[in-house]
């Protein structure tokens, strides 16, 4: 199983899990909030670091952040978005750098929820609780 670990306030982390949803037309990814108590969970047993700036994923027992975590992801999903994985043609230093800036800006660029959000009814398979 692959699982994804985010940051559940954050409205652009939010997006971003919705967008996966959207484009994982084969049904690779699961999702937990890292503020969650299955997130939290999943975080000790992988020991996973706890930086909530980060996108977290679990693929095959390997634990990849950042930018690292985008290419991986970018992989497992279908058409257009599958592209992202060409980040990887960059400095892995340059990549996370960038990844930085956004996502130490993200609750100004994006806003922030008081709390992580529910999944629909049509999404609920996806998340792990």
């Amino acid at each position: 199983m692959n699982i994804i670990l985010f940051d559940g306030v954050c409205n652009l982390c939010n997006g971003t899990v919705l967008f996966l949803i959207k484009h994982d037309k084969k049904n690779n990814l699961h999702f937990a909030a890292q503020q969650s108590s299955a997130g939290s969970k999943i975080m000790q047993q992988y020991f996973v670091l706890n930086d909530s700036k980060s996108v977290v994923l679990i693929k095959d027992e390997k634990v990849y952040y950042k930018s690292d975590a985008i290419i991986e992801i970018s992989k497992l999903l279908v058409g257009w978005p599958r592209l992202f994985r060409m980040i990887f043609i960059f400095p892995k230093v340059f990549r996370n750098w960038f990844y930085d800036i956004v996502a130490n800006n993200r609750y100004q660029l994006f806003g922030k929820k008081d709390r992580c959000s529910i999944p629909s009814k049509a999404n609920e398979h996806k998340f792990i609780v």
